[in-house]
């Protein structure tokens, strides 16, 4: 289906100083965002030309296209956008397929590809951007991380001298607004399902709370940061809906809180990479973001740390981003290409751990849990238990001195075994305060 179609001239290639034409893949939330600051601020050089979404006859009905010029065709038929003159192709529906087929169709036609299509860059982006380079055109993805916090172009351009060795950022606004909304005293059902009514959280939420979304996001900034290729399947998640009201209040006693952090960190060759709900002590700028904000904090070996932050989601944010690609490769801007190698990944972290147990109390739990631990190597630091919760269901905490995290999960496997154990332990990585910018 084909709406509002009306002759084109010929299109031509983005960068020559002629008026790019843009075709939007998407008019959903940002898409229909990206229309509104294009309409809002007509950039000299860009001219939107094209829209595509299923259901078109909907969306060019809907308030959010009276921002639309009526010069703009809507469609429904991909094969539109790839044949018409089109110079740049603004990615934003999400997924792998059939977007990468179709981005892949535009690339090798000539035109340029605008994305903030996370997953796409995490498995697809190198082949991708060597399909852009063998036909001269562009693949940015500014969008792809944070939404509108600069991350990438300020890794690609303002970090490119440096040699960066670790990032530990807060990249998922969705567990950030539910972590923090339990930080202040909701408990986990009651957030999510307010999440999910502000949009923050599809009905289904595993993508966001069981830490794959971030994971994406981190190996996208692990490849432009430490030009470090990982394979994401392979770099450890952990959900953050097994955290609950009372970690906050143990987290307190030991001056922390409890964010999903996405942790990168060269080692060699090897790369130790995590994301996971962990303790931040409150002095550390990760434990101020609060509701759907990110923060990454980028450590260098001659710069220090660099601190990213700012709105990560919603429409306006994420195309304020991508409206800045959009004119970077209109105008032909290039950026730093350095070297990048593929590298193993481990999920292992030297670490400070804290677990918390849910026990029938009875005599000689801590000296078999204490134990356990010993037996691995692993030395207890604290010993936690706030008053007020009955014996029959007494849940109480424990924190050890830094060690490998295999090293308390092999201990957690026997110590969950015991008879007195009412729930499988949780347990959580303590960052560090090295992980701290100065």
């Amino acid at each position: 289906m084909v709406m509002k179609k009306k002759k084109q001239s010929s299109g031509k290639q983005a960068g020559t100083g002629a008026v790019a034409k843009v075709a939007l893949l998407g008019f959903g939330t940002v898409g229909a965002s990206v229309a509104r600051v294009l309409a809002a601020s007509k950039f000299p050089g860009l001219q939107l030309t094209h829209i595509f979404n299923r259901n078109v006859a909907r969306k060019a009905g809907s308030e959010a296209a009276k921002a639309v010029p009526s010069s703009v065709v809507w469609t429904e038929d991909i094969d539109v956008i790839l044949r018409s003159d089109v110079d740049i192709v603004v990615e934003l529906m999400g997924g792998l397929n059939p977007v990468e087929g179709w981005l892949r169709k535009a690339l090798s036609s000539g035109k340029s590809v605008v994305t903030a299509n996370k997953q796409l860059i995490a498995y697809r982006g190198p082949s991708l951007e060597k399909l852009a380079a063998k036909h001269g055109v562009y693949l940015a993805h500014g969008a792809a991380v944070a939404g509108g916090v600069p991350v990438i172009p300020g890794m690609l351009q303002g970090l490119g001298g440096d040699q960066v060795t670790r990032l530990s950022g807060i990249l998922n606004g969705t567990c950030n607004y539910i972590l923090s909304r339990m930080e202040a005293g909701a408990d986990y059902a009651t957030v999510l399902a307010d999440a999910q009514q502000l949009g923050y959280a599809e009905s289904d939420p595993s993508v966001d709370v069981d830490g794959y979304d971030a994971r994406a996001k981190l190996c996208i900034l692990s490849r432009i940061a430490m030009h470090a290729e990982l394979d994401p399947d392979a770099v450890a998640t952990q959900t953050i809906s097994e955290v609950e009201s009372i970690d906050f209040s143990y987290a307190k006693e030991l001056n922390c809180t409890i964010r999903q952090i996405s942790r990168a960190e060269l080692d060699g060759k090897v790369v130790h990479a995590r994301v996971a709900p962990m303790l931040v002590p409150l002095a550390s700028p990760l434990a101020w973001s609060h509701g759907t904000q990110n923060m990454v904090v980028v450590s260098g070996r001659f710069g220090g740390d660099v601190v990213f932050s700012g709105h990560g989601a919603g429409g306006e944010p994420t195309a304020v981003a991508v409206v800045s690609d959009l004119l970077a490769v209109a105008q032909g801007c290039t950026t730093v290409k350095l070297p990048v190698r593929r590298r193993e990944v481990v999920g292992d972290f030297m670490a400070p751990h804290y677990m918390r147990f849910v026990v029938d109390d009875k005599p000689g739990i801590v000296s078999a849990i204490s134990g356990a631990l010993t037996k691995v190597g692993a030395n207890i630091d604290s010993i936690l238990q706030r008053r007020g919760y009955p014996k029959h269901r007494l849940p109480f905490v424990v924190t050890t001195e830094p060690c490998l995290t295999s090293t308390i999960e092999h201990a957690l496997a026997s110590i969950a075994r015991m008879d007195c154990m009412l729930e499988r332990p949780l347990c959580l990585q303590m960052l560090e305060i090295e992980d701290k910018a100065e």
